[in-house]
């Protein structure tokens, strides 16, 4: 497993890495909140501390809660109630406060991961949504008996969005499973994207647009 540590205090950063990969887990580390949400992608868990030189970790937070669903355990020593409540609400799945026991800490990786991958055994590797079934492991959708000729990218938009039928997907959410980075990346080529898809798939009304948020597919479309 893939941890990803965001911490500025060297010491501390030292000693986390240290109780991970003694654990039998990979680690890696930043120490600023900019660099945390280019790296999130190969993490599968991240430790991240909310004095962070930049940004403040709860914006970090909030920024990461918009593009993945990686677990995210806080390590700070913020111990107020306020700033408790405050993280867990923005999306953390778990809070601890400094100085932690590192067998405790291993112990909550443990737990959350196990909540996530359960999740993941679940997921489908078809999706049918009325007559449009998308085919996730050979990456072919196809409508009814047609075959949409679909681009790569068109493909993944809209399995990304299959997935969460019945859910909004961010804009943030899509350009950063697209194209890497949702704070960089060009929106302009999402638009583009989306027009052509929606123009292969020919249902109006089949991708709704959330003014301001993002793009929902209807779970059970008539």
């Amino acid at each position: 497993m893939e941890v990803l540590i965001v911490e500025d205090d060297d010491a501390m950063a030292s000693a986390l890495e240290a109780a991970v990969v003694s654990a039998g887990h990979k680690a890696s580390r930043v120490a600023r909140g900019a660099d945390a949400l280019l790296a999130h992608r190969r993490a599968e868990v991240i430790l991240l501390d909310l004095g962070l030189p930049d940004i403040d970790g709860l914006d970090v937070l909030r920024k990461l809660r918009q593009v993945t669903q990686c677990p995210i355990l806080i390590l700070t020593a913020r111990d107020d109630e306020r700033s408790v409540v405050l993280g867990l609400r923005s999306g953390a799945d778990d809070y601890l406060v400094k100085p932690v026991k590192l067998v405790e800490l291993l112990a909550r990786i443990e737990a959350v991961t196990r909540r996530t991958n359960r999740h993941t055994a679940d997921r489908q590797q078809n999706i049918v949504l009325g007559d449009l079934d998308v085919d996730l492991r050979r990456r072919v959708a196809a409508l009814g008996s047609q075959v949409l000729p679909l681009t790569a990218t068109e493909f993944d938009l809209l399995a990304l969005l299959a997935q969460h039928a019945g859910s909004v997907v961010t804009r943030e959410q899509i350009l950063d499973a697209l194209w890497g980075d949702a704070f960089l990346a060009s929106s302009r080529s999402l638009d583009v994207h989306l027009t052509g898809l929606r123009a292969k798939l020919q249902l109006p009304g089949f991708i709704i647009n959330v003014r301001g948020v993002g793009y929902r597919i209807e779970a059970d479309p008539a």
